[in-house]
């Protein structure tokens, strides 16, 4: 299918801009997730850090906009609208579920294409690239989905009540977990990038041992944070990440500008 245009204004979305930043981090939602699930983690985040978050097609200011259905085809628009500015200082990449393996394939373009090797890849919440797994909750009805999400608890109580905002998530939501569920790893390289594994320590989706397999995925480092909480422990230890986020950061672009 087609993509839709790819330029940075459509894709990327900076809730709170930081001129002086000594490295940009460009942060993926999870499947049914906007670019606004960021915006706590970026309020959090030092000067020197400047989050970037992504708005896929299909949700918020991007509602008319048709959803993808692959994580291929999401990770190259992402690409292309990175790809200006890619080699213009460190970048750092953050996916949460989907987001991860999106991030992931964001990665690989960005080193197999660009030449460009990614600060960090931080992979949260979501099993290795050539761990496959599916519950094939994209061929559910609008019920089986709804139970899934009030399962994860990563969504809005205030949108599970509203029949109409839920008759607005539910395609982007459905085209997001078909793009999840349909992934397929392809065999190639390792990353040349480091990547930090993150994950809840009660995540009834996604084992402590299927994240630290994403060790397999790099030639450089791998580091294996778990923290407490579910499948979207995210929302409650916000400062925590945020401050694992930035101490990596800081080890690993080694700019001489101190991230504080």
């Amino acid at each position: 299918m087609a993509l839709p245009a790819a330029d940075e204004s459509l894709w990327l979305r900076r809730f709170h801009p930081r001129p002086n930043a000594a490295v940009r981090l460009v942060c993926l939602p999870h499947a049914g997730g906007a670019a606004s699930s960021y915006a706590p983690l970026s309020a959090l985040l030092p000067p020197s850090v400047q989050a970037l978050a992504v708005q896929y097609p299909g949700r918020q200011d991007r509602r008319h906009d048709t959803p993808l259905e692959s994580v291929h085809e999401l990770a190259q628009a992402v690409f292309e609208a990175l790809r200006p500015s890619a080699g213009q200082g460190p970048l750092a990449l953050f996916g949460h579920s989907m987001g991860a393996s999106v991030g992931f394939e964001v990665a690989r373009l960005l080193e197999d294409e660009l030449g460009v090797v990614p600060a960090v890849l931080f992979a949260s919440g979501r099993p290795a690239p050539s761990l496959h797994r599916s519950l094939g909750i994209h061929r559910m009805d609008d019920a089986g989905i709804i139970a899934e999400l009030q399962a994860v608890s990563g969504t809005d109580d205030r949108v599970l009540d509203n029949a109409e905002l839920l008759r607005l998530t539910l395609p982007s939501l459905r085209s997001d977990y078909k793009a999840a569920e349909t992934y397929r790893y392809r065999p190639g390289p390792k990353l040349a990038c480091d990547i930090v594994g993150l994950t809840g320590d009660g995540d009834n989706r996604v084992s402590i041992e299927e994240v630290a397999a994403w060790k397999e995925h790099t030639a450089g480092s791998f580091t294996l944070q778990v923290f407490p909480g579910g499948h979207f422990y995210l929302q409650e230890q916000k400062a925590a990440v945020a401050g694992v986020l930035t101490d990596t950061l800081r080890a690993a672009t080694r700019t001489g500008h101190p991230l504080h």
